[in-house]
């Protein structure tokens, strides 16, 4: 399909410069523009790219200043990635969707599925199973006796929900996910471990994204809880009784310890680390590979593994770069002063 500058402007609320009926077919990187494509400005350090993009169109902020004259149209809009994702989700709107239950599917009788479903070759669904309307369950799905999901989710292959577990409505569940695994109980008896029970589940609640091969355990006992409009990336763990706030966002590899809390909108990079049993405020940031093994006050912004705060960790970078010399001037130091107690002794 085919969206002119003009159609795009009308869509997003946004004012053009250039030609209103020039038109894309596409998308394509600023860098790598071609004819015929859209694109976008938001992150400053590409904006040198605006002036030789043979993008057809680029989306930008409506404060930014151009330095130059420029071959494309531009639409300038309050904020270009959001713009972009707009977009991108109005285009996912048009394509086709699956729909139909394959016949090599293994549907108990006691399940109750949605209008609107789709359901891939060699899915499984459970007794007593509910699923809502317009859900997407890809091919060998694995969704285990007494599971809700609720309505226009997407659990694409290989994706497995344990019993007794809940999903909201609106979940992206990605490839190999595991929902609902047991969570890593083990009670010490004299050389060996005995297995505790985890009878709890896992709750998912609406709006949430769940990364390729990322486990979230269920509870020992009530549940484990991913609130609204949280996203998280691929290969993450989060453990037993672990709480994560709404529109809480982690990057891959994070691993959450059993029964921490996590707060709203907080932003957790790539590796960190949280122990067990601790809670970490509202809005708090913690840079890739942070480290976290007590509270974390409300609007924090932790570096480091112990992590500490951002600013004490980039001076404290700085002086780890100069830690050779410094030994060797102390070293330096500590004879000088050794050689004028022996002259003072004399």
């Amino acid at each position: 399909m085919e969206f002119s500058a003009q159609q795009i402007a009308a869509f997003l609320n946004g004012k053009i410069e250039g030609d209103p009926d020039v038109k894309v077919s596409n998308f394509s990187k600023i860098e790598e523009g071609k004819p015929g494509t859209l694109t976008f400005l938001a992150n400053l350090k590409y904006a040198h790219y605006l002036y030789d993009t043979k993008a057809s169109i680029v989306l930008i902020n409506n404060d930014f200043v151009l330095e130059q004259p420029v071959s494309t149209t531009l639409i300038r809009v309050e904020n270009a990635y959001a713009a972009l994702a707009l977009l991108l989700n109005m285009v996912e709107q048009t394509k086709a969707k699956k729909s139909g239950v394959d016949s090599t599917a293994f549907i108990a009788p006691t399940a109750t599925i949605g209008e609107q479903a789709y359901i891939g070759h060699f899915a499984y669904i459970g007794e007593g199973v509910k699923i809502g309307k317009g859900c997407r369950i890809y091919p060998n799905v694995y969704i285990g006796d007494r599971v809700t999901i609720g309505d226009n989710c997407i659990l694409y292959p290989h994706t497995t929900i344990y019993e007794q577990c809940v999903v909201g409505n609106n979940c992206i569940l990605h490839a190999g996910c595991v929902i609902g695994a047991d969570g890593f109980g083990f009670a010490p008896e004299g050389e060996s471990y005995k297995k505790i029970p985890q009878l709890g589940n896992v709750i998912i609640e609406d709006d949430v994204e769940i990364g390729a091969n990322t486990t979230i355990d269920r509870a020992v006992m009530d549940s484990t809880i991913i609130r609204k409009g949280v996203k998280l990336d691929n290969l993450i763990q989060i453990a037993h009784n672990v709480e994560v706030g709404e529109h809480t966002v982690m990057a891959a590899q994070v691993g959450i310890a059993g029964s921490s809390k996590v707060g709203r909108h907080c932003m957790f990079g790539g590796q960190v680390g949280l122990a067990g049993h601790i809670h970490i405020g509202d809005n708090v940031t913690l840079g890739a590979q942070a480290g976290v093994i007590s509270d974390v006050q409300e609007g924090s912004t932790l570096l480091g593994a112990p992590a500490f705060n951002a600013k004490g960790f980039m001076r404290s970078s700085a002086i780890f770069n100069r830690l050779p010399e410094m030994y060797r001037l102390i070293g330096q130091m500590q004879r000088e002063i050794e050689q004028l107690k022996k002259e003072q002794t004399k």
